[in-house]
């Protein structure tokens, strides 16, 4: 009856044959940001935000929102090209500024 062992390396340790793990790389991430609105209710800016980025919460949100009118910028989300882009395009056909950037 044959019974399968491992193969002994010259050190006398076991060697399991492995297939090489495959790297993956990362595609790039860009951040989605809201600018100020001067325009705008604030109520508009959360309500628009929640119907584009639907996995925001109404508190992110009013978050995004208030970075956004204290600082001049708030980040939306940091997500692949393609989504960024649509979030990024949607958001600026419902009257809001938006723009994207590489995440570092």
């Amino acid at each position: 009856m044959a019974v399968d062992t491992p193969s002994r390396s010259p050190g006398g340790a076991a060697v399991l044959d492995k297939a090489p793990e495959k790297v993956r790389k990362r595609s790039p991430r860009y951040k989605v940001l809201l600018h100020n609105d001067p325009v705008n209710s604030m109520e508009y800016v959360v309500t628009t935000l929640r119907q584009v980025v639907p996995q925001l919460s109404e508190q992110d949100c009013m978050a995004v929102m208030l970075e956004a009118h204290n600082t001049g910028v708030g980040l939306v989300i940091v997500c692949d090209l393609e989504p960024a882009e649509f979030y990024c395009e949607t958001l600026k056909g419902k009257g809001l500024t938006s723009t994207i950037e590489p995440e570092e």
